[in-house]
Order: C-alpha cells, then sequence, then structure tokens
C-alpha cells in the first residue's frame, strides 16, 4: 500500500499555461501607460454613448407621459434627442405619438449603446499587443 498524501498529481496530458511576468524596463511603463489611456478613452466613449440614450429614454418618457412642451426641461431633452437621434426620428411614423417616440428614440438609443459597445472592444483591440508582437523590450 502507498501512502496517498505523500503522492505527487498525475501528470497532465498537456502543460499548464503559465502567467506572464510583469515586463521589465521602460517597455512595460510604456505598455502600462497606453493600456490606461485605452481605458479611459473607452470609458469616455461609453460614458458618451449613455448620456446621448439617456437623453433618447428620457425623450420617450416625456413624450409618453404628455410633458408640457413649453417646460424648459422637455424643451432641452427635445433639442438634444433631435441632435442625438442619428436619423430615427422619423423612421416609423405610427398614428399615436407615444408609440412613434417609442419605436424611433428607442431604436437610437439602443444604436448609442451598441455603438459605445463597438468603440470600447476597438479601443482595446488596437491597445492589445498582437500575438507576433515582441513581449520584451
Amino acid at each position: 500500500m502507498t501512502n496517498t498524501d505523500s503522492q505527487s498529481p498525475a501528470p497532465t496530458r498537456w502543460p499548464r499555461p503559465v502567467p506572464a511576468a510583469p515586463l521589465p524596463g521602460p517597455d512595460a511603463e510604456w505598455r502600462r501607460t497606453r493600456f490606461r489611456h485605452a481605458t479611459i478613452t473607452s470609458t469616455l466613449a461609453h460614458v458618451v454613448c449613455a448620456v446621448f440614450a439617456g437623453v433618447l429614454l428620457a425623450r420617450i418618457v416625456l413624450v409618453i407621459g404628455d410633458a408640457n412642451p413649453d417646460n424648459g426641461v422637455a424643451a432641452f431633452v427635445r433639442v438634444w434627442s433631435h441632435a442625438v437621434s442619428l436619423g430615427f426620428e422619423d423612421l416609423f411614423t405610427p398614428a399615436s405619438a407615444g408609440w412613434r417616440a417609442l419605436v424611433n428614440y428607442g431604436l437610437a438609443a439602443l444604436a448609442w449603446l451598441g455603438l459605445g459597445a463597438l468603440a470600447s472592444t476597438l479601443i482595446y483591440r488596437f491597445v492589445e499587443p498582437r500575438r507576433d508582437e515582441p513581449t520584451t523590450g
């Protein structure tokens, strides 16, 4: 009988991946700075797109709630939603103003959220080092 506590684990068929060590030297600092700038840019893109989508959602709520169009907040939201609607505001023309706002501005809000996600993905894709890029400076 053998003691199972003292035995080493059975070897695996494939070697386990080893985490990459931090890069030494100025190249490592350059990569960290580049990644930090990409994170800031990506976050900024997400925030801007989310704010635009929020303005469009506020427009939907104001139209469905039959807000007073002479109110300052309603006028502000109307002007900004017109500016960020991406041409969706007259795409569909149902008879009800509420449905028209929901469909058209809702599609524009979804487009802004999709653009924010796409921008973030592309920013990180261009910043990450390629597989064939050397990892040491």
